[in-house]
């Protein structure tokens, strides 16, 4: 597997001025040899030119947040990611790797989840690349790259837990994001450390239910939902319930038989887990008729 190599480059700027010299004083001796009808003179000016402009090629800048990878003849000499510019051998050739971070969001990705419920989602991923000989020489396309392998890991995270836990406890797409956003960064990581790349972040930016499921998973929400509401009111019913016949009984108000306590349970009961406004029916008579 290819490493990356620092490359050391000679300084640019003092040999673009020696260059930019070369020119002008091959330009001079060809001219003087030009008028002077001297052939030596000519050849000599030629020789300069030509030396200059074939070192011309060996100038290179290198931007902030980049890394130029240096190959001479199909071998990797190193890469440079100090911003300035450079030189060095003109038959090398030069290919920009940005490192600049990036972002990706994948497509809405139709997927099955853990009990086979089709859901749509999607992720973004954030990015960088930290090794440029890998990312140049170990895949095709680093950026396709990054692109394929993120909706493979989307895929292979979503089949592996449910949309929603429905009481339980268990790890599920909807209800645990730092979790998930936590084993997709996992997944990318290992999936993309081949091509020198460096997963900064990653979570969920879309997660539905599919349209042909969407409408009946609605209405099992809304049933938990509302299950979860009855057996609160049933729970707080019950204790005021309770509270009322030992409240009667340690004030010494009334004393209820069994009977009479649990057509009081029923009442309150009633009173209490209705759902709507209840019409009371006042009693003129005597406690038992």
């Amino acid at each position: 597997m290819f490493r990356e190599i620092q490359a050391k480059p000679s300084p640019g700027i003092l040999m673009a001025l020696l260059l930019v010299v070369a020119v002008i004083a091959g330009g001079y001796v060809f001219a003087n040899g030009a008028r002077g009808d001297s052939g030596f003179e000519v050849a000599i000016g030629l020789v300069i030119l030509l030396f200059a402009f074939l070192c011309m090629p060996g100038l290179f800048t290198v931007a902030p947040n980049e890394g130029k990878v240096l190959t001479l003849f199909g071998n990797y000499k190193g890469t440079v990611k100090t911003p300035g510019l450079w030189f060095t051998n003109p038959f090398m050739s030069k290919k920009a790797v940005s490192l600049r971070i990036r972002n990706f969001e994948t497509n809405k990705l139709k997927v099955n989840d853990a009990r086979s419920n089709p859901v749509e989602i999607g992720a973004i991923v954030v990015w960088k690349v930290i090794d440029t000989a890998e990312a140049i020489f170990e895949v095709n396309d680093y950026v396709q790259y990054v692109a394929v392998q993120s909706e493979s890991a989307v895929r292979a995270l979503a089949s592996s837990y449910p949309y929603d836990h429905h009481g339980d406890d268990a790890i599920a797409l909807s209800t645990h994001p730092t979790e998930i956003s936590k084993g997709l960064l996992e997944a990318l990581h290992d999936r993309l450390a081949t091509a020198g790349v460096e997963v900064i972040e990653a979570r969920i930016s879309h997660l539905a239910y599919s349209p042909e499921i969407a409408a009946a998973m609605l209405q099992r929400q809304q049933a938990s939902a509302i299950v979860a509401a009855r057996q609160t009111i049933v729970e707080g019913a019950v204790g005021m319930v309770e509270m009322a016949l030992d409240a009667l009984s340690s004030r010494q108000i009334v004393t209820l038989d069994d009977e009479r306590k649990a057509a009081m349970v029923s009442n309150l009961l009633v009173v209490l887990c209705s759902d709507r406004s209840v019409h009371p029916v006042v009693n003129t008579g005597t406690l038992y008729s």
